[in-house]
């Protein structure tokens, strides 16, 4: 076996190496080339000529690969753009839209948590929304990063983008066509069933258009037919009855003296305002349509609250059931089926309150609808789809919370939600009206208690959090001292008493049909999506909105119909700066009464 050289090893000489060093020197002595050099100038001019053919083909190669790319991709998209495998519905179809108004990602770990642990179950026993998710939702408004529901419910419901408290109104203040409106004018019977007000934004968005959704008298009119297409509604369940009393009655909140109930009756609907008349309804089978019921003056009951009145209000779940019987039995012979939008409101409003146990039921009775429609869907001989998504985030919402200086506790406990039996709104409407009758201190310091421990489940409540509730200077309702009181025991973290601009999830009952929706999308995707699944052409009814002449109903001042003009100082588009205002909100005096966590609305 050969001996192999150390790579350096000087190599010997030839009489082939003398003449070509020879040949090399002369060279560099004359600026004369040399053989060699010219054969090496050949071998270099075809080692050139094949490494530029060679970079030539490859990027041709690249370029052809790359809009080949391109091109499958922008089939891809636009096959998402359409319909996927499901491929677009034909012929008569049912569309429900849910709404689970301010709740996050979080709201859904906190609340399968909290079942899991009060049922007993298994880590893998999640919530039914769990099994049906698809995709995200962007939430940003026109005019800021953090949406309204006034905003959020007009992407829904227009497909457009618009500012903060615009009741489907587009920047311009020019009215958008909304889904219900072009579903009913193209033969579907429409409905909306809400926890809240029925006047409130995101059921107002669908029915009605005004600058600003503080206009709930006008919301009213419009909703109940005095409205530029005549009704549009088919059928309203929910709260906001003391917007259609004329204001000399008991229970009205009306500006005016106008009895809207009776316009109402007037204009065929069938008026509905408590519990019997309800279940009179036995489940929608003997409903009759236009039907507008009213179940509460204001909002409906926390589900937490609620349950203990059952016999006074209805729940989500029920008003689902029977909207969805009593629709699908009106367009049994029809060619057209129907257009509902079910709202969880009052998750938001838990979150507002930074309640978290009123927010777990709240979630829990959502779930329990969108399972009722389902079930619905399944046993209807109509093709449907149900899409679930939620407007915004609300109280940035966090399933942790340190509450020490010290290095953080990883837990959260949810037996402490469990021990509640009432919400800190209840709580503190019970306290409120304790005090008003009795001025003895140590009578409100027992009450005091009584009430914790009774509502609330808390039994180790402190002398500072009771003078702190006492407190008759208190700058915000004792509704936010006794939410704060219980999340901190289960160490439930809130960051805002408003909302937040985190992405939302959107479920559906099948992928199939609602294909479009996988993925992260544009909360106006989710409304464009709603317009073509029922083949409607909203853009056509935006168009009429703005044609006076062309109105079914006409007001008495067709250019003020919307409500005052918004002044200059109302942003509508474009986002907000930083003012330089952090220290006059925040000086020592106000963090020395307030404190980290006190629940006042900063």
């Amino acid at each position: 076996m050969p001996r192999e050289e150390p790579l350096l090893a000087p190599r010997p000489s030839s009489d082939h190496s003398s003449v070509r060093n020879a040949e090399e020197e002369d060279a560099l002595l004359t600026g004369e080339r040399s053989h060699r050099d010219q054969q090496r100038s050949k071998w270099t001019f075809w080692k050139d000529v094949g490494l530029f053919s060679w970079a030539l083909i490859a990027t041709i190669a690249v370029i052809v690969l790359s809009v080949v790319y391109q091109h499958e991709a922008s089939k891809s998209h636009e096959s998402k753009s359409t319909w996927g495998p499901g491929g677009k519905p034909t012929g008569k179809r049912n569309l429900i839209f849910m709404v689970s108004d301010g709740m996050g990602p979080t709201s859904l770990t906190m609340t399968r948590n909290y079942r899991q642990h009060t049922e007993g179950l298994p880590l893998d026993q999640t919530l039914v929304l769990d099994q049906h998710i698809v995709g995200t939702s962007r939430t940003r408004s026109s005019s800021s990063l953090v949406t309204d529901s006034a905003a959020g419910a007009t992407a829904f419901s227009c497909a457009h983008k618009s500012y903060n408290g615009a009741i489907s109104v587009l920047p311009d203040h020019s009215p958008c066509g909304t889904v219900l409106e072009a579903a009913a004018l193209a033969g579907y019977k429409t409905g909306l069933v809400v926890t809240t007000r029925i006047t409130d934004a995101t059921p107002a968005c669908f029915a009605s258009h005004v600058n600003l959704r503080q206009y709930e008298d006008r919301i009213a009119e419009q909703e109940i037919g005095e409205h530029p297409l005549g009704r549009i509604v088919d059928l309203m369940f929910g709260g906001g009855r003391c917007h259609f009393l004329p204001n000399s009655t008991d229970g009205s909140c009306r500006d005016d003296d106008r009895d809207l109930v009776a316009i109402a009756g007037q204009k065929g609907f069938h008026y509905l305002n408590d519990r019997k008349a309800f279940d009179a309804l036995n489940g929608g089978s003997e409903a009759k349509l236009p039907l507008l019921g009213l179940f509460a003056e204001k909002d409906i009951p926390y589900e937490i609250d609620r349950r203990s009145q059952d016999a006074v209000y209805p729940s989500l779940e029920e008003m689902a059931r029977t909207a969805l019987k009593t629709l699908s039995q009106a367009t049994a012979d029809s060619e057209q089926g129907f257009f509902l939008m079910i709202e969880g409101s009052r998750i938001d409003h838990a979150g507002h309150g930074n309640d978290p146990a009123a927010q777990v039921h709240e979630v829990l009775a959502y779930d329990r609808a969108f399972a009722a429609v389902l079930e619905f869907l399944e046993q209807d001989s109509t093709p449907g789809v149900v899409v679930s998504t939620s407007d915004h985030e609300t109280g940035g919402l966090a399933a942790a919370r340190q509450l020490h200086d010290d290095y953080p506790e990883y837990k959260w406990l949810p037996s402490v939600l469990a021990n509640a039996s009432h919400s800190s709104e209840f709580a503190g409407a019970a306290l409120r009206a304790f005090l008003a009758k009795s001025p003895d201190a140590k009578a409100q310091r027992k009450f005091a208690n009584e009430l914790l421990e009774k509502s609330l489940g808390i039994t180790d409540a402190t002398k500072e959090e009771i003078d702190h509730l006492l407190d008759p200077k208190l700058p915000y309702r004792q509704d936010y001292v006794f939410a704060d009181m219980i999340s901190r025991r289960a160490q439930i973290g809130w960051s805002t008493h408003g909302h937040s601009s985190v992405d939302v999830n959107i479920y559906a009952s099948s992928t199939k049909d609602a294909w479009r929706l996988v993925g992260n999308n544009e909360n106006t995707d989710v409304g464009a999506f709603l317009a073509d699944y029922l083949e409607l052409d909203i853009e056509a009814v935006t168009k009429r909105l703005q044609s006076p002449q062309d109105w079914t109903w006409k007001p008495a001042d067709t250019t003020n119909w919307l409500g005052s003009p918004l002044g200059s100082d109302i942003r509508t588009e474009g986002l907000d700066t930083y003012h330089g205002d952090f220290k006059k909100r925040s000086s020592p005096q106000k963090r020395e009464e307030c404190g980290c966590g006190c629940g006042s609305q900063h």
